[in-house]
């Protein structure tokens, strides 16, 4: 599996309440990266006879999330798009050409079923921690290693790489971060190996990172959202991104299926 490296951000929008820490650090990644930041409100109006002026309503909320990540950054190409279809179809679509989609909420179906690295923000503090990378054994976790090294060096700093796990188990942990940074070749990271449940323990290191990177699933996990990335989902105080290699994830759309097509903003 390869991470993306082409193509736009994109950040989903639904809300400026819930949204403006996910449109303040797409704009930085798409800046960061010289890449396109496409912002998208997956729109799902009323019936007929509402359907105009809630249309233009979302039209009004994405323009102001463009505002807002032009403020916030300046210099960077945001562009409004409105694509009709509820957010869990529309964003997995869309993540098809994308080089990392940025949501602010817990949207279980778009971590999921993504085909690039998705980044939930709903921190409204500008992350200033180390980028931590938590893997295990699987090739997510490698991913996730590879991930956060690009995401340090971007930001002038290190990776740190973390594995949690159970008490009397520390040497098979050591040997889990030992073979995870050979496979990926990073030198320049810092270890650290942290002991208790998986998923609550993630949640308060998140409270300390600036970003926090893992897999969607683990080694022995099955289905499409592993159960601690679930609780990472669910629980992360910053940042957190799922990283996705290029290839068909599970639960996607089938051939013949209806999907979004993107298409500019315009008013009606």
């Amino acid at each position: 599996m390869q991470i993306p490296t082409q193509g736009p951000v994109v950040v989903g929008v639904g809300g400026p309440a819930t949204d403006a820490a996910a449109v303040r650090l797409a704009a930085r990644e798409a800046c960061s990266r010289g890449r396109v930041l496409q912002v998208v409100h997956a729109f799902t109006g009323p019936g007929d006879a509402g359907w105009g002026p809630a249309r233009r309503a979302a039209s009004h909320l994405v323009e102001e999330a463009v505002s807002l990540a032009k403020r916030s950054t300046p210099g960077v190409d945001a562009r409004p798009h409105l694509v009709d279809g509820p957010p869990g179809r529309v964003l997995p679509h869309l993540s098809r050409g994308a080089v990392l989609v940025v949501i602010g909420g817990p949207l279980v179906e778009v971590v999921a079923r993504a085909w690039c690295p998705v980044v939930v923000s709903r921190a409204q503090r500008t992350p200033s921690g180390p980028v931590v990378a938590a893997v295990d054994g699987s090739p997510y976790g490698a991913l996730a290693l590879r991930f956060a090294v690009e995401a340090a060096g971007r930001r002038g700093g290190t990776a740190h790489v973390v594995h949690v796990t159970e008490p009397g188990r520390e040497a098979d942990g050591q040997r889990v971060l030992d073979e995870v940074t050979a496979r990926v070749g990073a030198v320049a990271v810092r270890h650290r190996l942290l002991i208790g449940p998986p998923g609550a323990t993630l949640v308060r290191m998140s409270r300390r990172a600036g970003l926090l990177v893992l897999g969607p699933r683990g080694a022995d996990a099955a289905g499409r959202l592993g159960s601690v990335a679930g609780e990472v989902l669910r629980g992360t105080a910053g940042p957190a991104v799922f990283v996705h290699g290029a290839r068909r994830p599970a639960g996607f759309v089938k051939p013949g299926d209806d999907v979004p097509v993107l298409l500019p903003l315009t008013h009606t």
